[in-house]
This record gives C-alpha cells, structure tokens and sequence, in this order.
C-alpha cells in the first residue's frame, strides 16, 4: 500500500514545489536610486543597469553582422521559395483569384549572404548614391530586402522603412518628408510610385527587386534592377564606411492609428540594445534553429527579430501572410504553403494572426462535431488542467497520447516543429495565448514594447506559464508606473501598483523626424541622462515584477453620466465571440451608452445560418437579417458577461459588417490595429443610424 501512496503523493508534492517556485521567483525587482517623474520602477532581475550591448567592442549593426556572417560562413541563412507556376482561379460568383505553386526553398549561405551585401553596398556607391542621402524601402518583407538593409548600414545611409500597405498620401507624405533620393522597391510598389510621381520631390533612382519592371519607370527615374545594381558592385567594390553606435539606422514610419504617420529615429545603438536583449531571454536559441518571416520587415518587431536570428546563425525562411499554410488564399489547392515546406522551429506573430489560428482549429472542431469533438474538448481540457498546476491533467505518457492522437495534426498547420513563439504587436488574449500553448504545444515569449521604444520593453520568460501578462521589463529597459489621477490609476493602489507606462534605457530611439513638438510631448531625459518614453499605455506591476497591460490613456471615453469605458478592453473581451472577425466599439461622450461596428466571421455565421435554414443571397445581406443581428449580440452579450463587463460597458447597438477590414483598405494597420478615426469616418452614417435608432 505504501509504495501505491508514494506514487501519488511524492508527484503531487513535487508538482506543488515546482509551481511555489514559480510562483515565488522574481522576474523584475524594484529600483530605488531612479532619475526623472517619481513612479514604481522595475528591472529585470539579473541586470542592475540597462544593457546596451551583449559583445564587447561591438556598437553598431554592421559590425555584428559582418562578425556572425564570417563565424557561421558555410551555414545556410536566407532562403527563399521558388516559383513554380501561377494559376488563374474563378470562383462560383465570377472573381478570379491568382493561385501560387511554389517550390523548396533555396537557400544562400551566411558568407553568400554577406558577399550580395558587400556587392550591393558597393552598387549603390556607382549609381550614385552618397552616404549623406536616405534610402526608402518600400516593399513586402523578402530576401532582397534583407541584403538593402544590411548593404546600406555597411555604407552608413540612414533607411527610411515604409509598409508596403501604405496609402498613397502617407507614401507621398514619408518619402518627401525625409527627402529620399533612391527608393528600393518590388514590382508592386514601383506601379504605386509611378502613380505618385509628379508629387515626389526629391526621389532620383529607383532599385527593383524583381528583374522585370515597367519601361516608362526609366524614363522618370534612373530606374536599375535589384541583381544590376550587385553586379555593379562586383565589378567596382567599394571599401564600408561602418556607422557610430548614435548614427540613425533607421527612420521607421508607422502606419498610424490616427493621422499621417511619423517617422521614428533609430540610432545603431538602439536596435543593438534590443537585439542583446532579447539574446538573453529566450533559452538555446542557435544555429539549429530555423525561423519564419513573414511579418512586415518595415515593423520594428520583425526587423529586431530578423536581427537576432542573423547574430546567432540561425536560418531564415522568407514566406506571406497570403502563402503562409497550405491553405492560404493564394496557395495552390494540393501545394505546400511556407510553414509546411520550411517546418520552422520559431516564429513570431501579432495577436490577431494567433487569435485566427485559434479561430480556425475552433471552426474545423466543431464543424466535426461527434466523437473527434469530444475527444479534443476531453485533451484540452486535461492539458488545461496540468498547465494550471493540477496533478489531475495530463501529465508524462497521457500528454504523449494526447499530443499524438489529438494535436499532432494540429501542430502540422504551422509545420509540426514549433518550438517556441514570439508575440508582440497588441495584447494577446489569456484564452488564445492558453489555446496556442495547448495545441501548438510550445510557448508564448509575449512581449511589449513600441517602435518608439525600438520593440524593447518588457518580455514574458520562458518559464512563465501565466496569461495575461507581458512579462518583466528586457534588460535594456528600466519600466516606470507614474500617476494618472484623470483616471483612477495610482502607484499606491493597493494589491498592486498601477499607472501610466514609462520606459526608460538604452533602447529609446531619437523621436520623431521633423517633429520636435510632439517629440518633446513624449520624450523626456532625466537629470541622469537616460532618456524616458511616455507609452500612454496603463498598467500594473504584479508581485513578481511582471507587467499587465489593463488600459490605454487615449482609448478612455467619459460617457454621459460620468462612467468610463475603456474601448480596447471592451473589443478585446468581446473578441472571443465567434462570430466576431474584427471590432469596434464607439462610445459617444453625450450618450449614456456605447455602440460597435462588428465585422462578421463569414464562415461561422453562414454555418449558423446554414442549421437555421436562413437564406441568403449573399453573405451581405445575411449580415443585415434581423435574426442574424441578434444572434450575433446574444454571443457579444454573453462574452461581456464571462469576461465581467459592466452594463454600461457593453455595446447596446451593433452593426454588422460583411467586408473585411485589411492594411490594404486603410481601417487597420499592417499590425492589424484599428485606425479608429480612419473607421468613424469610413462608417459615419452607420454610427450616427445606431445613436438615432
């Protein structure tokens, strides 16, 4: 009987050791002797001071890539996936969609990797380029553009990174703002100049990616191929002119929430405070592992992640949104999308794309429904339940079953081989972030950080299985709460301290180009010399140093009778529903309620309607049916309730929406944000029907 006793207690008490542990630890510890606004200010557990660099005698970019390219010489670094056919599709109602065949990836080793650098640093010396004019960037995340980053850091010429989404206002407005002479474009991009042409002032030649371009391009611009412009540099190389630790790197423009974008000013050592970072946070990272980009590189998130997988040796295989899993939009019926050709073991993604994977295995679940249903729901929630801690989950033989009958084809959409995931961009939900855990059996690194910040701020360690959360500050940052008494948020509150969220260290970039007032507004320097950014995020520090993002300053809106409702924690508690691909919610200061405009998920809802036997001539106007509406709220209402939102916080009106909001139609950024003023004007009409009504 005693050994059967043992048995059972001695794993219980170890699993309850090992969560005391957990739960104990320290991740971010209080700093006292702090300069600037009196606040609570955390940092990471193992640095006393910000870290600037993790390699002695290294300060710039360049420097560091050039080291990592000769040590890991005949690895494979940059790889790219062959073009095997394109294919015209026509749908049942007449659109036609071009469908992709793509191949293996074809990979260039680090030394290949740094010898097209040298060559293009070198090629952009003979057509004309002097080191004190800025290059622009202004394409999808690729090969090529990897190699114009690194050649013109090595020739220290400042890169202005546009979206490739950007409208043609904010595209005029970045490239004359920051007077470009040469623009470094893909086939795609170079058509959108062209339409901009007469409106840019101070652009002279044009470098595109791909080798085929339209011919009225030279007559407007000295127009040279990605491939002429190394063989340039081949045939005359030219000697670096490596960069200072302050130069500007970088002028990233955002794509805005509100507004036109503004450049952000990144120096050398600002992008190499973050990279020695995030060295230190995620375990074994090295030359096994293989990472996939396909996130915009004009992102600060992306480029830091690209960065850090450069230095280390690590692959990088180049994939879209749109080619992303084997079915994708415009993969081929029957062909390997990038996940499964590449079988990466790290990736990174914005909440939204990781909220659609959860959506997705949902759907696919219960479309099943039966038996394959309640076998999945049964090793959830047993998975669930050993993550939680419990010693009733499944734990050791039962995971192993578990993983091989139920999640193995799951994991299979993202290439079977994920070992860990990066999250940054937004807040990621605790459902979706527990769901990914589960089935993509890896963790979430979750992080926060802005381009302001050079993506440096806070980052979730890999043994921290909480939810919620965004992790203790990186070591290159300094995490501050001040008081925001407009809004209830004080240091002193009790459990924990919260405010708004300062950071501070060697990660802070310049501030915005040609904007000194607003860079003034947010930006300040201590009597200490570190300089601070003023986030206008809200949160709280939770005992163990971590860091819960819990509202936004600008997202607060006083209705009628004085109760505040806070619109991002409102959509991101309603976005669960299933119904729900996107959201917004609209409060109106001289109403005593809120609205929101709900962009429909068509598959779950023409499900639904499908077992009511509702129907419809389109999924349009399904979304205008009067049964749909409420059956669409009753799901919002509910999601309200379990996530416990107060009556006057939960939408009294809704509207739904048929067509999806995208970068590409200008209501949500290239992060998938929402662009709230750009949708109030958009849906005017609609917002003012749903106060009337």
């Amino acid at each position: 009987m005693i050994p059967y006793a043992a048995g059972v207690i001695v794993p219980l008490a170890l699993t309850l050791l090992v969560r005391n542990s957990k739960k104990d630890k320290k991740r971010g510890v209080i700093v006292e002797d702090v300069g600037g606004e009196p606040g609570h200010t955390i940092r990471n557990h193992r640095f006393v001071d910000p870290v600037s660099s993790h390699w002695e005698n290294i300060s710039t970019l360049p420097e560091l890539f050039e080291i990592s390219c000769k040590t890991h010489s005949e690895r494979s670094f940059l790889g790219t996936r062959k073009l095997i056919s394109r294919v015209i599709e026509t749908s049942e109602d007449g659109k036609t969609f071009e469908k992709l065949h793509l191949g293996d990836y074809e990979w260039l080793t680090f030394g290949k990797t740094l010898e097209a650098v040298c060559n293009f640093a070198s090629g952009l010396v003979q057509i004309g380029h002097s080191s004190g004019e800025r290059v622009a960037i202004f394409a999808d995340t690729r090969e090529e553009w990897f190699i114009s980053l690194q050649g013109c850091f090595r020739r220290n010429v400042t890169v202005v990174t546009i979206y490739s989404s950007l409208g043609e206002e904010a595209l005029c407005h970045s490239l004359n703002e920051t007077e470009v002479t040469t623009v470094i474009c893909g086939n795609k991009e170079l058509k959108k100049l062209m339409d901009i042409s007469d409106n840019l002032e101070t652009v002279k030649r044009v470098i595109c990616m791909d080798d085929e371009f339209p011919s009225e391009a030279k007559s407007t611009w000295k127009t040279t191929s990605f491939a002429d412009v190394q063989k340039l540099g081949l045939e005359n190389p030219v000697e670096p002119n490596f960069p200072l630790s302050a130069d500007v790197a970088v002028i990233m423009y955002t794509s805005g929430s509100t507004g036109l974008p503004k450049g952000v000013m990144m120096t050398h050592g600002n992008v190499l405070a973050t990279v020695s970072a995030v060295m230190t946070i995620v375990p074994d990272l090295g030359k096994r592992d293989i990472y996939m980009a396909y996130l915009p590189l004009a992102h600060i998130l992306e480029l830091a992640a690209e960065s850090v997988m450069a230095t280390i040796g690590s692959a990088i295989g180049y994939g879209s949104p749109l080619t992303l899993t084997d079915t994708s939009n415009k993969i081929k019926k029957g062909t390997k999308g990038d996940v499964t050709a590449l079988k990466p073991t790290i990736m990174t993604a914005v909440p939204a794309i990781l909220d659609r994977v959860r959506d997705g295995v949902r759907k696919k679940v219960d479309a099943k429904g039966g038996l394959a249903k309640a076998l999945f729901d049964f090793a959830y929630a047993r998975r669930l339940s050993a993550i939680n801690g419990s010693w009733f989950g499944a734990w050791g033989l039962e995971k192993l079953l578990w993983d091989l009958l139920v999640f193995s084809k799951i994991r299979a959409v993202l290439g079977g081989r994920i070992r860990y995931l990066l999250s940054g961009g937004a807040p990621l939900s605790g459902e979706t972030q527990r769901f990914i855990n589960i089935c993509i059996g890896a963790p979430i690194g979750q992080g926060y950080g802005l381009t302001e910040t050079c993506a440096g701020g806070t980052f979730s360690e890999f043994d921290d299985t909480s939810v919620g959360r965004v992790g203790a500050p990186l070591p290159c940052s300094f995490v501050k709460l001040i008081d925001w008494p407009e809004g209830g948020y004080l240091i002193n509150d009790k459990p924990m301290p919260r405010g708004e969220i300062v950071i501070g260290g060697s990660n802070i970039t310049l501030g915005y180009f040609k904007n000194e007032d607003k860079t003034q507004e947010v930006y300040k320097v201590d009597e200490k010399g570190m300089r601070w950014f003023y986030t206008g995020d809200i949160g709280r520090f939770h005992p163990d140093g971590c860091l819960e993002i819990i509202d936004r300053k600008k997202d607060i809106v006083k209705l009628q009778h004085g109760e505040y409702v806070s619109l991002g924690k409102v959509e991101s508690a309603l976005s669960i529903s299933p119904y729900v691909e996107n959201i917004m919610v609209h409060a109106d200061p001289f109403y005593s309620f809120c609205v929101a405009l709900v962009v429909a998920s068509q598959q779950t809802l023409e499900g639904w309607a499908s077992k009511q036997g509702i129907d419809s001539a389109n999924f349009e106007e399904l979304c205008a049916k009067e049964q749909t509406v409420k059956e669409v709220y009753a799901s919002l209402v509910k999601a309200a309730k379990q996530s416990r939102l107060e009556k006057f916080e939960i939408p009294a009106k809704i509207k739904l929406l048929a067509s999806p909001w995208t970068p590409e139609s200008g209501l949500v950024t290239a992060a998938l944000k929402l662009k709230r003023d750009v949708i109030k004007r958009e849906f005017s009409e609609d917002l003012t029907k749903l106060y009337a009504s």
